[in-house]
């Protein structure tokens, strides 16, 4: 079934779907890794977006329910060179193009993911539009261009949970069911900004009961719950543009130890008093090499964001820089001089990539301890 992927540009491609008709328009982008597109596909950092994946054969391994970062599928479309339709591994349970159906998630195959890639790193990750229905060049260009885009948009409103949530036995549990489970040594309030569930894995592994809340949750709520700490999730989109949560995290400083990844660090880094810029295309994949500058040790990280707190923007007698993207410099890592708060950009909890910097979760035990 012939699809037409138009960037706002004036660039198309023509590909396949391999899940019937559909449509989807949003921010294009790429992910490097060369495995773990269940986990990509499930991380709500990637809502609003078109996600290429530059490892040319995807959906080899088939889909389980042990790899699920989330409950659901949040790219708007899933385009890649060639789509692997018979899956051979004793996990498998469904094609890739069955889960996509299932979540109405656009899968496109049959073009040249790597001319679409070397077009986004030459001109920044862009507005664009994937359809089966409209074949016609000309308008999709127009629709791609016409989209509202990410900046200043509130996208974790639409990936956050409704109502606080325990982990327990490897999955959400409900408050009540929840309370019956309890016994962990260290109790964690974890901000859900798209949350992924191998940052809860490992909390609880490391012996915390954790809770998780809604973005809206405000500060005199979470001190209410008599936390040991407070974890800042990962999450999509332009951190400016997300409501009230700056406040809440400025207030909370001092009170508690906070953690943050991700769009969790850039939430820290605005309430430090910093400001965030959009990247030019984006750090996507398992192999972004960054430099801990506490230890000069390198780690080979998994990143997922499009945007960046700018350094110059922090106050320097505040705020250490920790960690740096040995690719373009970019902020990573940062660390509060005065009060338990520290955070960085990538994704310790290597799902899918690396675990590089799984010792960052220590450092939070570490931290909650003194």
């Amino acid at each position: 079934m012939k699809a037409i992927i138009a960037l706002e540009d004036g660039t198309t491609f023509e590909g396949q779907s391999f899940t019937g008709h559909g449509e989807a328009v949003g921010e294009i982008v790429f992910n490097t890794s060369l495995s773990g597109y269940q986990e990509v596909l499930t991380d709500p950092s990637y809502t609003g977006q078109l996600v290429t994946m530059t490892y040319p054969l995807i959906g080899n391994y088939g889909i389980n329910p042990e790899d699920m970062e989330s409950a659901a599928v949040h790219p708007k479309a899933f385009l890649v060179k060639e789509y692997n339709s018979f899956p051979s591994n004793y996990r498998s349970t469904k094609t890739l193009a069955q889960f996509l159906n299932e979540f109405d998630v656009l899968g496109v195959e049959g073009f040249d993911t790597r001319a679409l890639v070397r077009h986004i790193r030459s001109q920044g990750a862009m507005k664009a539009i994937v359809s089966t229905r409209d074949l016609d060049t000309a308008s999709l260009i127009r629709r791609a261009g016409e989209w509202s885009g990410l900046v200043g948009q509130d996208m974790v409103k639409r990936v956050t949970c409704t109502e606080p949530y325990g982990w327990s036995d490897n999955g959400p549990v409900t408050m009540s069911s929840f309370a019956e489970t309890t016994g962990k040594k260290f109790k964690v309030v974890a901000f859900d900004f798209g949350i992924k569930y191998n940052q809860l894995r490992i909390l609880a592994e490391k012996n915390c009961q954790v809770i998780v809340v809604p973005a809206t949750t405000t500060a005199e709520q979470v001190l209410a719950m008599n936390p040991d700490g407070i974890f800042l999730s990962n999450g999509p989109g332009d951190p400016e543009g997300v409501e009230g949560v700056v406040d809440t995290v400025r207030f909370l400083l001092g009170k508690k130890p906070i953690f943050g990844i991700c769009l969790g660090h850039q939430m820290l880094g605005l309430a430090y008093g910093g400001s965030a810029y959009k990247l030019k295309f984006g750090h996507r994949g398992g192999n972004q090499p960054v430099k801990d500058l506490t230890t000069g040790h390198v780690e080979i990280t998994s990143q997922n964001h499009g945007f960046c707190i700018d350094e110059k923007t922090l106050p320097g007698d505040e705020v250490e820089i920790t960690h740096i993207n040995l690719n373009d410099n970019s902020l990573e890592g940062m660390r509060h001089r005065k009060y338990p708060a520290f955070s960085v950009q990538y994704h310790p909890e290597y799902a899918p990539g690396p675990h590089d910097a799984k010792y960052l979760f220590d450092r939070f035990i570490n931290m909650m301890c003194n």
